[in-house]
């Protein structure tokens, strides 16, 4: 009976510790996630500040709070700062090999918001994987395809791959191919593509539109369109033009054929 109120009574102290160091780890994540929160919304406000920088430093600060709670946890339990200090520095090579891969995503999301090779809300291809970036943290980038779906890319892949940001500038050229019957006017037929694109007025000016023909195919002339327009607009204007040409071959009698193949009979 004295053994087993012994062990209860050296149990309990544990019990209370646990029970501590619980409520400490569950204040301390809400408190992280809170104040992260404030963090970004106060820089999201500043004009002057790119959104991106704002969940960044957010992410930032979450995760600092965080070590911080992690050492008050462990110093519920009796092991004081200095020794964690001394278990890590005799563990860093252990650590550093375990922990390569996110420490390496960890200096990528550094460099990328240092050199910014892309913003929050610009469509990007990070390695042949195509999104609008979402987010922007310690250790990924969260894209969003076009439809819809979330992809999540580490900050070290993002960062040692090849990056094509669409968004990076105001404007952006849009290309256009029409096929037309080798009977039809090609002169006709660019004639109707230009005036087609000046009637856009999302079709910029400077630099001129321009039509040229860029190849003989085996059933077709084609005529390669080049026009410029603002980034935004690129996709509208990408798709009502292919439409509204079309119609206007169609009203001024220009044909887009099918392909065909010509059969020739030799008599020998």
């Amino acid at each position: 009976m004295d053994q087993a109120m012994d062990m209860a009574g050296q149990a309990w102290p544990l019990v209370i510790s646990a029970g501590k160091a619980l409520i400490v780890l569950v204040l301390g994540w809400i408190a992280a996630g809170s104040i992260s929160g404030v963090v970004r919304k106060r820089i999201n406000r500043t004009p002057q500040i790119d959104p991106t920088l704002g969940n960044f430093a957010a992410s930032t600060v979450k995760w600092v709070i965080l070590a911080i709670v992690l050492v008050a946890v462990l110093g519920i339990f009796g092991i004081q700062a200095t020794s964690i200090v001394a278990i890590l520095g005799a563990a860093s090579l252990a650590i550093g090999l375990a922990l390569q891969g996110t420490l390496s995503d960890l200096a990528a999301g550094v460099m990328l918001v240092v050199f910014r090779p892309y913003k929050l809300g610009q469509f990007v291809d990070i390695g042949g994987t195509s999104g609008t970036v979402r987010d922007l943290n310690l250790f990924t980038t969260e894209l969003v395809t076009p439809d819809n779906v979330q992809i999540i890319v580490p900050n070290g892949q993002a960062w040692g791959s090849i990056i094509t940001n669409y968004s990076a500038h105001d404007t952006r050229r849009v290309d256009l191919v029409f096929g037309i019957d080798y009977g039809d006017s090609a002169d006709e037929a660019m004639k109707i593509i230009l005036d087609v694109a000046k009637a856009d007025g999302r079709v910029h000016a400077d630099p001129e539109p321009w039509v040229r023909v860029t190849n003989l195919g085996d059933s077709s002339v084609d005529l390669t369109a080049r026009l410029w327009c603002a980034a935004d607009d690129y996709w509208d204007v990408k798709f009502d033009l292919t439409k509204a040409v079309k119609e206007a071959f169609d009203a001024k009698g220009i044909s887009i054929p099918y392909p065909h193949s010509v059969e020739i009979h030799k008599e020998g």
